[in-house]
């Protein structure tokens, strides 16, 4: 399989880089660090299989789609993880801009070429697009709902979990298969500064190991640890003021 992986310089990205090397895949991997992207490719070649790095920033449009072009060029892509994400830290208006630039824009970045480079491959009898390739779009247990620890993370985590929910109908009849990850803490360098209580914290290949298992079956919506996803499902359905009430009484994420 011929997988790219966006921001798969740390954390899940490169759990999951490391998972698929793993398996054999074919790597693409992009990140915005160039030491510790090398220093992922090399662990994925020492699995024996051929591994394409390359710094891009993915908040940049005409860069993402020129790499993911040349990726393509090299060997169809079979699986596109829409992965790379940051934290805001503190809300301030430049922290809050570059949240949204990658977490929405980085997405969209990589989710439209990806559409693009998928719908090139279509017979032109209008049939479904041979080998059903797959976009999996990494959100969060925090797109839930309203979350004062993290207002705009859980903004942007909410848009993409709803835009790749909503693409997955759109694009099945053309044989695109979309999924979309939403885990809860997971160990990264986002979690590693956190100072709020982090209940059901997961390392990082364990949740690459979840995610792969239930993209490869196709699931739409790929979220746990269960009991994280049951308590925030569960506020996101509350009355408004139920749901503010509730939300003074979660610990505010210090980073």
């Amino acid at each position: 399989m011929n997988t790219l992986i966006t921001g798969a310089s740390s954390g899940i990205g490169a759990a999951l880089a490391r998972a698929c090397a793993a398996r054999g895949d074919r790597l693409f991997l992009c990140g915005r660090n160039a030491e510790r992207l090398d220093s992922i490719a090399a662990v994925c070649r020492d699995s024996g299989t051929t591994v394409h790095a390359q710094v891009v920033d993915v908040s940049d449009a005409d860069a993402t789609r020129r790499w993911m072009r040349e990726c393509e060029a090299q060997a169809p892509l079979d699986r596109v993880f829409a992965n790379a994400g940051v934290s805001t830290g503190q809300e301030t208006e430049a922290n809050i801009r570059r949240t949204f630039a990658v977490n929405v824009g980085g997405c969209v970045n990589t989710v439209l070429p990806a559409i693009e480079l998928f719908r090139a491959r279509r017979p032109d009898d209008g049939g479904p697009i041979p080998g059903s390739p797959q976009i999996v779009i990494t959100a969060s247990i925090a797109g839930y709902g309203p979350l004062k620890a993290c207002p705009a993370y859980a903004a942007t985590k909410s848009c993409v979990k709803t835009w790749g929910l909503s693409l997955r109908g759109m694009l099945a009849p053309e044989g695109i298969r979309v999924s979309v990850v939403c885990p809860g803490f997971v160990r990264s360098r986002i979690t590693d500064g956190n100072t709020c209580p982090m209940p059901f914290f997961m390392e990082a290949e364990k949740a690459a190991e979840i995610i792969l298992r239930r993209a490869d079956g196709n699931i739409g919506l790929i979220a746990f640890p269960w009991p994280m996803r049951l308590a925030t499902w569960f506020m996101s359905t509350l009355p408004c003021r139920l749901n503010e009430f509730i939300n003074r009484f979660l610990p505010k994420k210090v980073l």
